[in-house]
C-alpha cells in the first residue's frame, strides 16, 4: 500500500488548501484547531465547498475567529436556514496556544493565515500558520530556488 503524501497530521485528504499563503508568507509555526459551524456548513465541507483563499484569522476578546473564509451552501441543505457563506467562524484552541498567539500576534509583528482544512475523526480542523510576511524580493528568491530545484532534477534523471 502506497504511503499518503499530504501531512500526517490531516488523517485524510484536506478539504480546502491556502496555496497563496507560502508565496506571501513564511510560516513559522503550525497549530490545529477545531471549528464551531452550523448543520448546513458540514453537509457544505464534506461536499467539498469551501474556499480559503482571502481568508484570514484575528484574535478579539481573547479568543480566535475565521474571517472570509467561503462555504457555499447546497441547494438541498436546509431551506428554513438563511445560509451566510462568508459568516465569521469562531476558532477552538487550547488557552495556552491562544495566549502564546496572542503574544506573538501583538508584540513580534506575526499574523495568523488559514493553511489547510480537513477532516480528524470525524471533525472539521484549521491549520493555522503563525507568519511573517514575504518582500517582493524573497518571493522572487524563492521562485528562483524552486525553478533551480526543478532543473536540477531534469538534469540529474538525463544522466
Amino acid at each position: 500500500m502506497a504511503a499518503r503524501n499530504n501531512k500526517a497530521s490531516s488523517g485524510s485528504a484536506p478539504i480546502a488548501l491556502n496555496r497563496q499563503a507560502t508565496h506571501d508568507y513564511f510560516i513559522e509555526e503550525r497549530h490545529e484547531a477545531g471549528l464551531v459551524l452550523q448543520g448546513w456548513e458540514v453537509k457544505s465541507l464534506r461536499a467539498g465547498r469551501a474556499q480559503l483563499k482571502e481568508s484570514y484569522v484575528i484574535l478579539k476578546g481573547g479568543e480566535a475567529w475565521l474571517i472570509g473564509a467561503h462555504i457555499s451552501a447546497l441547494a438541498s441543505a436546509s431551506s428554513h436556514v438563511e445560509a451566510d457563506p462568508t459568516r465569521t467562524r469562531k476558532l477552538l484552541l487550547h488557552r495556552r496556544e491562544l495566549s502564546k498567539l496572542i503574544g506573538h500576534v501583538e508584540r513580534k509583528g506575526y499574523t495568523l493565515i488559514p493553511l489547510a482544512l480537513y477532516w480528524k475523526n470525524g471533525r472539521a480542523k484549521l491549520e493555522i500558520g503563525l507568519a511573517k510576511g514575504k518582500k517582493q524580493y524573497d518571493k522572487r528568491a524563492a521562485e528562483k530556488e524552486r525553478d533551480w530545484q526543478r532543473e536540477k532534477q531534469r538534469l540529474l534523471r538525463r544522466g
